[in-house]
């Protein structure tokens, strides 16, 4: 070996074996949900999620047609963001996100995907382009957007394609990780069909293989990752009690249930959950953040259970309160949006703790 590959190896090794890429691929067993649909008129032309609709209760008539928020001071959400009214296509806002995210201690940040040619797609590059150069990486979260299996196929063939020899593409052990919400709304055999490695149909070993991870609702949601074929699942909601998966005394028997199917089971966890302002018939689902002990609390229940990763509801769900991006104090008419108290970074600085708490324990 001549002195120039010798040099050359050298730096390779020092690259992949570095305490900076260790602990980045430590950084990667946080995962927080993130949101690229926001836009306003200066870079989008309108305003999108900003002017949130009011949303019907499912039964009750007294909460139909009520509307929607404005933008600008009015936006659908119960707390003001310190950025104001973002779009999710601005490369400023783009790079103060992923500088935040990377200071708060996570590794990869789930982007909600709605598919090609959505107002999620638009900027994906610019995502990826960006988090690469903050040491971050980019996970999915495939959004029911799709009729069924088929189409869902087209659209991860388009996802992989267009996006996945990336290096900011995230993959564990060589393959992406795709969380699919609301996986219980496409029928179990369906599923099967998909993620059976004996189906005809079968995505395995081909370019559309992933970790796929479906979310787990209710208990008996053990019928459908029994046959389902899933790789994992996850609770999401950020809303102790809310549904039986994010009801935390119930995650070590999601935890042993996993281990039993040989199953990822990703605990999600969150700062609160406030969204009277998109649904004003749900205060029964507000979870006061109670200084951080609330997100605290969540945090210590998922480290209790020793996963693999922890998932963070959210980044910037801002319609639900479970955002951990700076908020500011702010009056609009008689309305009093809620803040984090003296410091708006302070949920950046609490998931940083929080995070490093998570990866001592492992």
């Amino acid at each position: 070996m001549n002195y120039l590959n010798r040099s050359l190896l050298f730096f390779v090794l020092l690259f992949f074996f570095s305490p900076s890429s260790a602990q980045n691929k430590d950084r990667e067993k946080v995962q927080i949900f993130y949101y690229g649909w926001y836009g306003n008129p200066a870079t989008d032309g309108s305003y999108s999620h900003w002017n949130h609709e009011i949303l019907p209760h499912w039964k009750d008539p007294k909460w139909n047609n009520l509307g929607h928020h404005q933008g600008g001071d009015d936006i659908g959400a119960n707390f003001y963001p310190a950025l104001g009214n973002y779009s999710s296509n601005d490369n400023k806002t783009i790079e103060a996100h992923m500088k935040m995210i990377k200071e708060s201690g996570v590794g990869v940040v789930v982007v909600s995907w709605l598919g090609k040619d959505s107002f999620t797609d638009k900027s994906l590059s610019k995502y990826l382009d960006i988090a690469d150069r903050f040491g971050l990486k980019i996970a999915f979260h495939i959004e029911p957007f799709y009729k069924n299996i088929i189409e869902l196929k087209e659209q991860l063939a388009y996802l992989v394609k267009t996006y996945s020899n990336h290096h900011a593409f995230y993959k564990k052990e060589g393959k992406p990780l795709y969380y699919v919400y609301d996986s219980y709304k496409i029928p179990k055999e369906e599923w099967t069909k998909m993620l059976s490695k004996n189906s005809k149909e079968t995505i395995r070993n081909t370019n559309l293989d992933a970790l796929y991870i479906g979310l787990w609702v209710e208990k008996n949601d053990s019928e459908f990752f029994d046959k389902a074929g899933f790789d994992g699942f996850y609770t999401y909601f950020a809303s102790e009690g809310f549904v039986f998966g994010s009801t935390v005394s119930n995650w070590k028997y999601l935890a042993d249930y996993a281990k039993q199917h040989h199953l990822i089971f990703i605990p999600c966890v969150g700062p609160g959950y406030s969204d009277t302002r998109i649904r004003p018939w749900n205060e029964a689902n507000f979870k006061s953040r109670n200084e951080g002990r609330y997100y605290e609390n969540m945090f210590d229940a998922a480290i209790k259970v020793k996963p693999e990763f922890i998932g963070i509801t959210s980044f910037n769900e801002w319609h639900e309160g479970t955002q951990i991006e700076p908020a500011i104090p702010k009056k609009a008419g008689d309305f009093q949006y809620e803040d984090y108290g003296k410091d708006p970074e302070f949920y950046i600085k609490e998931t940083k703790r929080l995070t490093n708490k998570f990866l001592k324990s492992k």
